[in-house]
């Protein structure tokens, strides 16, 4: 508003003239159509005004000399008239108009473009120049009326300038903290890192000796025919179980892994559950467990929900360091928590009688590297890792404590669907692939992993060809099309699923199972692969694999 020009010219096309030529210097304009709304607008806030002599003869200048009167000591407003040019002097009523205006700039006619533009540009900055001097006496008058007011209340200001500079250390002291807490929850980061990639590191090679244990001791199972030896092979193989269980959960807990969701029972789960936390909570806290019959069965990822019970049971041990009891139930949902999609849930609960948690504290339970414990007891993960389990399979973790009376985590699953998810396969069930004379393609650098893989294939019915790496395996594969090929995941030089995706370039229709002892999220992507296959396996996980393989690839060939 305070930049733009008003025009008043009544005759003719002058005014259109006038606002086509500001227009092109870039300037702002208004034509108006009498001097009262001339004056109407100045009220508003104007820049300068370019006038036509003729325009304020005979018209009411009243509400233009009121508004001139009323103008603030910082103002003299600009004005530029367009003047006819006269042979003799103006009239005595001319004179007095320009006398009432002011600050105005006679132009007389016809006059060139660019003088009226340089006209304009001058009115422009001498009154950006008023409006400055404006700003700066509104800034002194509000400094001056601000310091009257300080030296009035000086005594209050001290004493809040002193409270705010109290409030100011403790809130840095409370950063200095807070830092301390982040540097030390960032070692500890640090250090789960380390871990994580040691653990991976180490696992390929950990989960290819399991798989070759595991592996001949079923083969030892199978073909031995003294009850001795088999009931050997069996102890041994329960072993091979559980140290492929501990791989397992040590691998869920270093990385993060794409969740398959199998249909859960929750009270099997937590019997199978019953050795590994007698060993781990230890026999100073009582343990119970309430196992309702009627828990349904659950849609989850098994082996992460016996991490996210794992735990939730440290952490609750961790909370009686004096002893107590530890609560682990089973139940069907009621009542369902806030922001959970309506439907059926199973609900597994884990309590303790510890300390509890502070009220305080219980919004941020949840939070990564959060912990009450000292530097070096606990990662702050176990929680969040809980929650985000959980979330990711379609439930939410409830807490409920009081502080000095014990807490109580309850995990919320949905219940799985009558259909459309795998069931998790009897131990010991027999699943050998259907007989058949199809070639077969084993690509793993580990010796004894390839020659148990190939052996298990030939047992049931494929010719198989072995290569120990990526480049010799792609040479076989071209030499002769194998009907199955299995690929292990990590090799030197050519990986399996680079293998994978260049066998599935050539053949769309081939089975292919990836073995890995990894949980990368790049392996837990199967694009070009059929099936994945976890290491450590035994001869009916690989059966499973095969019948899987061939039953997705010809279910996509039917489709």
């Amino acid at each position: 508003m305070e930049d733009r020009i008003l025009l008043l010219a009544l005759r003719g096309r002058d005014a259109m003239v006038m606002a086509q030529l500001l227009e092109r210097q870039g300037h702002k304009s208004m034509a108006c159509a009498s001097a009262v709304m001339l004056a109407d607008e100045l009220a508003r806030g104007v820049g300068a005004a370019l006038i036509t002599e003729e325009s304020l003869i005979d018209a009411d200048q009243r509400p233009l000399r009121a508004w001139l009167d009323r103008q603030e000591p910082w103002s003299d407003f600009p004005f530029i008239m367009l003047a006819t040019k006269r042979a003799g002097q103006r009239s005595r009523e001319a004179m007095e108009t320009l006398r009432n205006l002011g600050n105005v700039v006679v132009l007389e006619r016809p006059i060139h473009s660019e003088t009226l533009a340089s006209a304009v540009n001058a009115a422009l900055r001498v009154r950006r120049r008023q409006y400055d001097a404006r700003s700066r006496l509104v800034a002194l008058e509000t400094a001056e009326e601000r310091l009257t007011q300080l030296n009035a209340t000086l005594e209050a200001r001290i004493t809040e300038r002193t409270h705010e500079l109290s409030r100011a250390n403790n809130q840095l002291q409370q950063e200095v903290n807070e830092r301390e807490r982040a540097q030390a929850a960032l070692v500890q980061s640090q250090k789960m890192e380390a871990v994580g990639q040691l653990t991976g590191g180490i696992a390929h090679d950990f989960n290819n000796l399991l798989t070759v244990v595991s592996g001949n001791l079923d083969l030892i199972d199978r073909v031995a025919t003294d009850e001795r030896v088999k009931r050997y092979a069996g102890l041994a193989g329960l072993a091979a179980t559980r140290a492929s269980k501990l791989t397992h959960q040590l691998l869920a807990f270093s990385r993060t892994q794409q969740l398959t969701l199998t249909a859960v029972d929750l009270n099997m789960l937590v019997a199978n559950m019953n050795d590994l936390l007698e060993r781990t909570i230890g026999p100073q806290v009582a343990q119970r467990r309430l196992l309702d019959p009627r828990a349904p069965i659950v849609a989850a990822d098994a082996h992460q929900l016996e991490l996210a019970v794992l735990n939730l049971a440290i952490n609750a041990r961790d909370a009686m360091p004096e002893g107590g009891t530890l609560t682990i139930e089973t139940m069907a949902g009621k009542d369902l928590p806030e922001g959970l999609t309506p439907g059926r849930y199973g609900v597994i609960r884990v309590s303790d009688t510890g300390m509890g948690i502070a009220p305080q504290l219980m919004a941020r339970v949840f939070d990564p590297f959060f912990t009450t414990k000292p530097v070096g007891k606990g990662t702050g993960l176990g929680l969040s890792q809980v929650f985000g389990i959980t979330r990711q399979s379609g439930g939410t973790v409830q807490i409920e404590s009081a502080e000095g009376s014990g807490t109580s985590v309850s995990i919320w699953l949905p219940v799985a669907a009558a259909a459309g998810l795998p069931e998790r396969p009897a131990a010991g069930a027999a699943l050998l692939a259907p007989a058949g004379d199809g070639r077969a393609l084993v690509i793993d650098d580990d010796d004894a992993v390839r020659c148990f893989i190939a052996e298990c294939l030939e047992m049931f019915g494929y010719t198989v060809r072995v290569a120990s790496s990526g480049a010799e395996g792609i040479a076989l594969f071209e030499e002769d099309r194998p009907d199955l090929l299995v690929v292990d995941f990590a090799m030197p030089g050519m990986n399996g699923l680079a293998v994978a995706t260049a066998a599935r370039a050539a053949a769309p229709a081939l089975p292919i199972i990836l073995a890995t002892g990894y949980a990368d999220s790049e392996v837990a992507d199967p694009n070009p692969v059929t099936t994945v296959l976890r290491k450590p396996f035994r001869i009916d996980d690989l059966s499973q694999a095969v019948r899987t393989a061939l039953d997705t690839v010809k279910e996509t060939v039917s489709a």
